[in-house]
């Protein structure tokens, strides 16, 4: 399956960057099959028509929509110093069907910025990668205090290192619209804590091991991942 990005409705219409990718760099032919997505659950199959360098579709057939995950997973994480890391749990989530994902700063981020178009131009890369007709949602970098102030945190965990603290286990917790905080390369700072703790977010394990913050994201959607039923 060739899947391409655009939009289905009020008509369908192949996005400029991928008719620059169909001819130029797939050397996609008049009649060649392809599939179609506006990543919010719409997807078309048709046949190429190439006119010059502009691009339709005939033969057009409507898919079947793409519900929302209904075990829907947002996790909002700091990025990495070394950003190429923070790329490759991006690209793993969204592989796996993560829902959403936030950028967060926090007291101990050494990365106070990200370039966020390239990101999202990764995120759709790997969305059409993994065939998903449903995109995930990508947030901008904020700072910890905003996110809690502006997401719902009815289900919201946390996963930190500090080891005094009650953490709970995984199997524990509902995997239902479930919020997954977490943290920087230095781990949230005391006052962060609090704040969670203030917040009554509940912190769980990920296991005996340390993991690095990109490893902690991509386990958490691995996780929720196995349990699609």
């Amino acid at each position: 399956m060739k899947l391409f990005f655009g939009e289905i409705f009020p008509e369908i219409k192949i996005d400029e960057p991928e008719q620059q990718h169909m001819l130029k760099v797939l050397r996609l032919k008049n009649s060649d099959e392809i599939y179609l997505t506006d990543g919010k659950g719409n997807a078309v199959k048709g046949n190429l028509i190439i006119e010059g360098k502009k691009i339709s579709l005939d033969n057009i057939e409507n898919l079947p929509f793409e519900n929302k995950n209904p075990q829907a997973l947002h996790i909002a994480i700091a990025p990495t110093k070394n950003i190429d890391r923070i790329e490759f749990f991006l690209e793993k989530a969204i592989e796996m069907g993560v829902d959403e994902i936030s950028f967060i700063q926090t007291d101990h981020s050494e990365r106070k910025n990200i370039n966020f178009e390239k990101l999202q131009k990764q995120a759709l890369a790997a969305s059409k990668q993994s065939l998903r007709f449903q995109f995930p949602v990508l947030n901008d970098l904020q700072k910890l205090s905003d996110f809690l102030n502006n997401n719902d945190l009815q289900n919201c965990v946390v996963a930190h290192c500090n080891e005094n603290l009650t953490r709970q286990n995984l199997s524990e917790i509902s995997k239902e619209n479930l919020t997954f905080l977490i943290g920087p390369e230095g781990d949230f700072s005391d006052r962060e804590i609090q704040l969670l703790q203030d917040k009554k977010i509940p912190a769980v394990s990920l296991g005996e091991r340390r993991l690095r913050t990109e490893t902690a994201g991509i386990f958490a959607a691995a996780w929720h991942y196995l349990s699609y039923p």
